[in-house]
């Protein structure tokens, strides 16, 4: 276990979180600013303080006005492009940064690969620069299981040491794998920049909602003939509690996140009280190659393999080496989705 980043810092350690006013960036935010190790807090994001407020998770202490919205007590706000690097390194100095908790990312991809390039893969190795020429002492990166890409062959439950490859047709496995190979090559590079990196399975919240949980608004629940399609679920409170760790007093190193266990898509279905489509492979991906070609879908036939092949995520090395269990399973954290949407189950 190595020490705090902040000890010796007298007012604690000083993390600027990029993508801070997003989904996830808030909890972290809120999250981090509680923490008595914690000196400052700067959220930092492209939409800026002045055009989007981002959502307080519950309980979180508010104040102040921007634009008829409330910021996070203890939050400073900035904005933050990463794929305009000639502004990171005078943000990180200005506010001394010590930790980068690094979440800028596409988590929705559609079309536009070129913008999901620009953001996930140009912007991780700006923030990479800056922190290294600003001397920041570590930096924690949102990966995902998509790293490990979607194959046939993939264990039955992923591990660390298992190979991240992507897949080059489903652009944001891709822009994964490239992300985290870039993070090995600056492993090696660079040694003074501590990293902490996690691999995330499917992010479930009270306001969460992406290609997955579409998945379950229908009348009935899609699945693939031959696959049982297990999904590994994390709550976001717990990917903020691992953050924090990460960020003050957690050891680096690579980890994947996720709460004990898996639900597979028919045990889904069965919770939610609604029928299971089952389609062929085959023709679920010519219906997503026809959907996309008159524009009725961004999706295409690569979505089979998302389906068919999820990536399964063991979390043996984030409680035993990191030090800390998420508090839901996945099971939990799906209970808790629908606890807080109410009218996806029937």
């Amino acid at each position: 276990m190595t020490e705090s980043i902040g000890a010796g810092a007298g007012d604690g350690v000083r993390v600027l979180v990029t993508g801070g006013a997003g989904f996830l960036g808030t909890h972290v935010a809120s999250a981090l600013a509680a923490h008595p190790g914690v000196g400052l807090v700067v959220a930092g994001d492209v939409r800026g303080p002045w055009t989007h407020a981002p959502e307080a998770p519950p309980g979180a202490k508010r104040r102040g006005k921007r634009r008829g919205e409330d910021p996070i007590a203890g939050v400073a706000y900035e904005q933050c492009d990463v794929t305009r690097p000639d502004a990171l390194v005078p943000l990180l100095s200005r506010h001394r940064i010590d930790v980068v908790v690094h979440l800028a990312a596409i988590v929705n991809p559609g079309r536009d690969h070129d913008l999901e390039y620009r953001v996930d893969v140009d912007g991780t190795r700006h923030v990479l620069e800056a922190c290294v020429e600003a001397g920041v002492r570590r930096i924690v990166v949102s990966s995902s299981g998509a790293a490990y890409g979607y194959h046939p062959d993939n264990p039955e439950w992923l591990r660390e040491s298992d190979p991240v490859r992507g897949n080059d047709e489903f652009a944001y496995a891709k822009h994964k794998r490239l992300v985290e190979q870039m993070l090995a090559g600056y492993r090696l590079a660079h040694p003074g920049l501590e990293q902490v990196v996690f691999r995330i399975g499917t992010i479930l919240g009270p306001t969460v909602a992406n290609q997955i949980t579409a998945l379950w608004d229908g009348r009935r629940v899609l699945a693939i003939r031959g696959s049982d399609s297990p999904f590994v679920f994390v709550w976001v409170d717990d990917v903020a509690g691992a953050m924090v760790r990460a960020a003050t007093d957690g050891p680096p190193g690579v980890y994947n996140v996720a709460g004990d266990g898996r639900v597979t898509v028919r045990e889904l279905a069965a919770r939610l009280g609604k029928p299971v489509l089952t389609v062929s492979p085959g023709v679920l991906g010519w219906a997503l190659r026809a959907g996309r070609a008159l524009r009725l879908t961004a999706h295409g036939p690569e979505q089979v393999g998302f389906l068919q092949y999820r990536p399964v995520l063991a979390n043996d090395l984030l409680k035993r080496d990191f030090g800390f269990t998420p508090a839901k399973t996945s099971a939990d954290a799906f209970e808790a989705y629908l606890e807080t949407h109410p009218g996806v189950a029937r």
